[in-house]
């Protein structure tokens, strides 16, 4: 089953635009998902596992490696074309 997110990183200091560049870079490093940035959140679309794993994976190492951030997710079953637009 395919699964697309879309995930918004707040970090909570005030350096906040390294740790989202490096997110978004971490996403990257995953060629079984497909990621779409814009200027308010990331989208990303794979298999349910993959998605889901690399999420708990990034999270994770992001809180790590940055500190305290908070992430907003919304998740839909299925692929969704990232590169619609209107």
């Amino acid at each position: 089953m395919q699964l697309t997110a879309e995930i918004s990183m707040y970090p909570l200091n005030e350096n906040y635009l390294d740790p989202i560049k490096w997110f978004i870079g971490r996403v990257d490093s995953y060629p079984n998902i497909e990621r779409v940035t814009n200027a308010m959140a990331t989208q990303v679309c794979g298999e349910y596992l993959d998605v889901m794993t690399m999420l708990a994976t990034e999270m994770k190492a992001a809180n790590e490696k940055w500190g305290k951030a908070v992430f907003v997710c919304k998740f839909i079953g299925g692929e969704l074309d990232l590169a619609h637009s209107e």
